[in-house]
């Protein structure tokens, strides 16, 4: 998956410099969204993998590089340019794709894992023979609220900074900034709980993660300062920082091996309708009650997500 997914991405990149409409263009992206798909394959290799004790750790270092890159790839995409071209800015970021490629083919090494008896045919994986429904389901819920509360605020994040601020030369500057913060936070601490979770538990952390970020939410929606957003957004970035990490090790250690790779395809699908719903949800809230409120009620929900896996998860730490 990881070799398919990085050699269509370089092809269909290095294509989109050679368009020559909107037609080709639009129908390149879309082989692109087709042909993509490495992060959530190397999430699941990474599950997988990685030893079950030091799982969230490995998760977490995967998660800050996911991260880091969605961080850095706009700043240089915007950066280039001006200095060699829009096309060429393809043709770049190809190569790049492609030296991911090669280091996939030639250094990844996959563990086999061990072949299952056939003694007994083993029952087939799907959501009917899935162990553990309601922890799947919670973590299901915890990616999609995860989303949602990442990009709820997409739709009114600069109208709201607007009124903020008294130049509004730097709005967008400023909206910028406050988008990025709660993903620079998220790179921070994604390790460190990662690997605090591995010794006290993914479910405490998860908890926490999710009650923490509630709470930060709510001053969100009566900050009278850019700075101040930006600050809170950091912080929530922080603290949401281990919940990728924690919520790929509970479904590790929660369905017998065969399942993994299903179960994290599952919960990655809610994460990506959680981009779509999150900015939904927020344009929606903000035109009928006030962009103040679309932070209320990403609070509401993310306590709502907090119960929801205290019931799902009970008191055990693992």
């Amino acid at each position: 998956m990881l070799v398919r997914a990085s050699l269509g991405m370089a092809i269909t990149m290095l294509l989109m410099g050679l368009a020559s409409d909107i037609w080709q263009f639009i129908g390149l992206r879309l082989l692109a969204g087709i042909a993509g798909g490495y992060s959530s394959g190397a999430t699941i290799l990474v599950a997988v993998q990685a030893p079950k004790s030091r799982s969230a750790w490995a998760l977490g270092l995967l998660s800050s590089g996911v991260m880091a890159g969605n961080l850095l790839g706009p700043l240089v995409g915007g950066f280039l340019p001006p200095l060699i071209g829009i096309r060429a800015t393809f043709w770049g970021a190809s190569g790049l794709i492609f030296i991911a490629f090669v280091f996939t083919t030639f250094m990844l090494r996959e563990t086999a894992r061990p072949s299952v008896p056939a003694v007994e045919e083993p029952p087939k994986v799907g959501w009917s023979n899935m162990p553990n429904k309601a922890v799947i389901l919670a973590m299901l819920a915890t990616g999609l609220l995860l989303m949602i509360a990442n990009m709820s605020v997409e739709p009114i994040i600069t109208v709201y900074i607007e009124t903020l601020l008294e130049d509004s030369r730097r709005v967008t500057s400023v909206a910028g900034l406050a988008m990025s913060a709660a993903a620079l936070g998220s790179i921070i601490s994604a390790t460190y709980l990662g690997k605090v979770a591995d010794r006290i538990g993914y479910g405490v952390i998860m908890i926490a993660a999710l009650s923490v970020a509630a709470v930060l939410l709510i001053p969100q929606a009566f900050v009278y300062a850019g700075w101040q957003l930006i600050a809170l957004r950091f912080l929530m970035g922080m603290a949401l920082g281990g919940l990728l990490p924690c919520m790929a090790a509970v479904i590790r250690h929660s369905v017998p091996e065969r399942f993994v790779g299903s179960a994290m395809g599952w919960s990655l699908s809610a994460q990506f309708a959680g981009q779509v719903i999150g900015p939904v949800i927020g344009g929606f809230v903000g035109g009928q009650f006030g962009m103040r409120s679309v932070f209320l009620v990403t609070s509401l929900l993310m306590l709502a997500g907090a119960l929801f896996n205290w019931r799902a998860l009970g008191h055990s730490t693992r």
